[in-house]
């Protein structure tokens, strides 16, 4: 087999998934609970990043003639303990919140991805990064934002980084489950055997053929690192005042919660959210994209 005929091959395969998900969208369309979450999403994203132009006032600007006001026609969430507008901080709350799940997932899952596919394909790095793996395993995201907060100090770069270390052993497995499965094809051995290089192995025979399952498993992760994220700025690691971010105003809102309770349950509210538009949306994105669910 040449290699000519090994690329024609692999390209009538990809072409044939290709054909395969052409219905994706339409599929993603006809369930009624993603289509309400990326509905969901969709305005979530779109104020996150119109934020100074839909806030209706400056998230920063303090009123102490408007403290603690409960939601009205002029403050439609109220305003806090210094008289700041809820809505508006919680729309740029809910930026930050985003950029740090963003990051956590495109850097985490770069990472993990690029560790897993190099484990699977030298086996004798498997076992060196597999037990590095392991060993990140066992720290909880809270911990790695305890440790990384105690070096770098408090701030959303602090939990941006243990967001990110906190994803990638998580994808450097499923990147190398699904590298297993792979490097099994026949087409792996047949363009070893024709001299391909190593590169276009990884790269296009290999890499291609995961990443729907990475894909899958990052949009299953999301959520769940935005809600670690959350629970990070909750406990003080993130955001510092008067940055808005929403665990962090979540935790501001709690010694108020019998005096003025929205200042603490719409933070908590807007997370609920997003995270469960994340999760509903992951979940439907599994269904359509996941090879091992394909019939």
């Amino acid at each position: 087999m040449s290699v000519e005929a090994l690329e024609q091959g692999f390209a009538q395969e990809r072409a044939t998934a290709a054909f395969a998900r052409a219905g994706v969208l339409r599929r993603l369309a006809s369930d009624r609970a993603a289509a309400m979450a990326g509905l969901v999403l969709a305005v979530v994203v779109f104020a996150a990043l119109f934020a100074p132009w839909i806030a209706p006032y400056d998230p920063y600007f303090t009123d102490l003639t408007k403290v603690m006001r409960p939601p009205d026609a002029e403050h439609w969430f109220g305003t806090d303990n210094t008289g700041r507008d809820v809505l508006s901080r919680v729309i740029f709350g809910t930026r930050n919140t985003l950029i740090l799940g963003l990051v956590g997932v495109i850097v985490g899952g770069l990472i993990g991805g690029i560790m897993g596919i190099l484990a699977t394909y030298y086996r004798r790095l498997d076992g060196w990064i597999m037990r590095l793996v392991d060993i990140m395993l066992a720290f909880p995201a809270i911990l790695i934002g305890l440790a990384v907060a105690a070096i770098f100090g408090a701030g959303l770069s602090a939990v941006a980084i243990a967001l990110v270390v906190a994803t990638v052993p998580a994808v450097a497995r499923e990147a190398r489950g699904a590298a297993m499965g792979v490097m099994g094809q026949d087409f792996m051995e047949a363009g070893r055997a024709v001299g391909v290089s190593d590169g276009a192995l990884i790269w296009r025979y290999l890499t291609l053929n995961c990443i729907s399952t990475i894909f899958v498993f990052l949009t299953l992760r999301f959520g769940q690192i935005i809600l670690t994220g959350s629970a990070l700025g909750f406990l003080g690691m993130g955001a510092q005042p008067p940055i808005a971010e929403l665990g962090m105003m979540a935790a501001q809102g709690r010694d108020f919660l019998f005096m003025a309770p929205h200042i603490a349950t719409i933070p908590s509210c807007a997370i609920f959210v997003i995270v469960l538009a994340a999760n509903l949306l992951g979940d439907a994105f599994r269904d359509v994209l996941d090879p091992r669910l394909q019939t």
